[in-house]
C-alpha cells in the first residue's frame, strides 16, 4: 500500500515569498476572469506594443524570413556571430570602450540576461543598489539569486532622478553592483551626463559593477537626449542591456543582449561566468537574432513615433493634458520610455491605497493599471500606465480615472451630521 497523502503539499522555495511582480500578478488574473465573463477591458499594465496594434518593422520581419532555413541548429551560447558583430559595432560607434563580439551575450530577452548576470555575480547575502521605483524584475532576480536589494530613492520632487550622495551612503562592504534603468521604467526619467558621471565615480571608488538597463534607449520625447553609460564608465566594468522588445516593438521575439565593457582583466572572471551560464541553456532563440543587424543598422522606425504628430508623442500629450486638467492628479512628464507614473493628490489621496484603487478601476471602470507600490516604493499614492494606446483611448482612460477619484474625494470629504441625543424633560 502506498503511503502517499494526496493532501501533502509540495514545498516551494522560501524566498519566493519575497518576490513581487504585480504587472502580471493578482490584478492581471482578475482581469482574465472578467474577460472570461465577457467584459471588454483597457489593459494598461504591460508595455506590450503588439497588443495595441504596433508591428515589428517590415525590414526586421523580412530579415528573419530570409534566413528561416538557417535557424534549426543551436548556435553559439553567446549568440550568432553576425548578430554579435552588429551589436558590437553599434555600441562601438556610440563610444562603448572595448566593444567586441566576444563581449556580447544574446539572450531570450533582457529578462533572461538580467538573471544570468546576477547569478554570475552574487554570493548569498551580497547587496545590489536598485532604484526606487524600479522595474520589479531587477528586485526579483536579486532575491532569487540570494542577494539583497538595497534601494536608493528617486524622488518625485527631483524629477525621479537619484541623489548620488544618498546612493553612496547606502554602499556597504557587501555591495557588489549599482543598477541603473535609463530611460526609466516606470517614471520615464532620463539621466543627464553630469548625474551619470557622479554615479560612475561612486562605482569606481567602491569597485562596483554597473548594471545598466537601456532597453528604452531610442524612446525619448521633446528635446531630451539619451546618454549611454558605458562611454562615461570607461575602464570601469559595466554591463549594458538592450534588445528588440521596445524600440523595435518585437516583444514576442524574445531577443535581448548584454554588452560587457571596461577593463578586460577586471572583467575576465565575470565574462567566463556569464559564458558558462549561457552555455547551460545552450543558446538563445535563433530566428530573432537574424533581425538584429537590420534593427541596429537599418532604418530608424522609432523616432517618428516620438516626434510631434507621432503616435507615442500624442498619447504622451494626452496623458500630460489629462493629468494637468484633473484636480486629483499630479504628473512628472515622462522624458522617455513607454509609461506615465501619476500621483494621486488632494482630497482623493486621503487614506488612498493604490492596490485597492487599481482593483476598483478594474471592477467598476474596466481599466487595468499597475499600483505604484509594485515598483518597490515606500508610498502608496501612485499608479503606472503604458503610453501604447491611441491618444483618444488614453483620454477616455483618464476620464474614467478622474471619475473614480472624484467619487473618492467626495466620499472622504462628505460630512455626516451627528444626530443629537434627546434629553429627558426637566422634572
Amino acid at each position: 500500500m502506498s503511503s502517499y497523502n494526496p493532501r501533502h503539499k509540495i514545498a516551494t522555495r522560501t524566498r519566493l515569498s519575497e518576490v513581487r511582480y504585480e504587472i502580471r500578478g493578482e490584478l492581471a488574473r482578475r482581469a482574465r476572469e472578467l474577460e472570461g465573463q465577457g467584459r471588454s477591458l483597457i489593459k494598461l499594465n504591460i508595455g506590450n506594443p503588439g497588443a495595441f496594434g504596433f508591428r515589428a518593422p517590415d525590414h526586421l520581419q523580412r530579415a528573419i524570413a530570409d534566413h528561416i532555413a538557417n535557424t534549426d541548429p543551436y548556435t553559439h551560447q553567446q549568440g550568432l556571430p553576425e548578430a554579435r558583430e552588429a551589436i558590437a559595432a553599434f555600441h562601438k560607434a556610440r563610444g562603448t570602450p572595448n566593444a567586441s563580439p566576444e563581449r556580447v551575450f544574446v539572450g531570450n530577452g533582457v529578462s533572461e540576461l538580467i538573471d544570468i548576470s546576477l547569478r554570475a555575480l552574487l554570493n548569498p547575502g551580497e547587496e545590489v543598489l536598485l532604484p526606487s521605483p524600479d522595474y520589479p524584475l531587477w528586485s526579483a532576480a536579486t532575491i532569487l539569486n540570494d542577494g539583497r536589494p538595497v534601494y536608493y530613492r528617486c524622488d518625485e520632487a527631483n524629477g525621479f532622478l537619484p541623489d548620488p550622495d544618498q546612493m553612496e551612503a547606502l554602499v556597504s562592504s557587501r555591495t557588489r553592483a549599482i543598477v541603473l534603468i535609463n530611460p526609466n521604467n516606470p517614471t520615464g526619467a532620463n539621466y543627464p551626463r553630469a548625474l551619470l558621471e557622479r554615479i560612475v565615480a561612486i562605482a569606481q571608488k567602491h569597485r562596483l559593477l554597473l548594471l545598466v538597463d537601456e532597453i528604452y534607449d531610442g524612446i525619448l520625447y521633446d528635446d531630451h537626449v539619451f546618454q549611454p553609460v558605458a562611454p562615461v564608465a570607461g575602464d570601469l566594468p559595466c554591463v549594458t542591456f538592450s534588445g528588440l522588445s521596445k524600440v523595435h516593438r518585437a516583444c514576442g521575439w524574445r531577443v535581448g543582449w548584454a554588452v560587457l565593457s571596461g577593463d578586460p582583466m577586471a572583467c575576465g572572471d565575470f565574462h567566463h561566468a556569464m559564458d558558462l551560464l549561457g552555455a547551460l541553456r545552450l543558446c538563445a532563440n535563433v530566428p530573432g537574432q537574424f533581425a538584429i543587424e537590420q534593427a541596429l543598422h537599418g532604418t530608424d522606425t522609432i523616432t517618428p513615433l516620438c516626434l510631434p504628430g507621432g503616435r507615442l508623442y500624442e498619447t504622451r500629450r494626452a496623458l500630460i493634458e489629462s493629468c494637468a486638467a484633473s484636480p486629483h492628479l499630479s504628473l512628472v512628464a515622462p522624458a522617455g520610455a513607454l509609461y506615465g507614473f501619476p500621483a494621486v493628490v488632494g482630497d482623493a489621496a486621503r487614506g488612498f491605497d493604490d492596490h485597492a484603487f487599481a482593483l476598483e478601476m478594474l471592477e467598476t471602470e474596466d481599466v487595468l493599471v499597475v499600483p505604484g507600490s509594485s515598483f518597490n516604493v515606500p508610498y502608496r499614492h501612485h499608479f503606472r500606465v503604458t503610453l501604447l494606446p491611441e491618444a483618444e483611448m488614453m483620454r477616455e482612460v483618464f476620464a474614467r480615472i478622474d471619475r473614480a477619484l472624484s467619487r473618492r474625494a467626495e466620499a472622504v470629504t462628505k460630512v455626516v451630521p451627528i444626530k443629537s441625543k434627546s434629553r429627558p424633560a426637566a422634572a
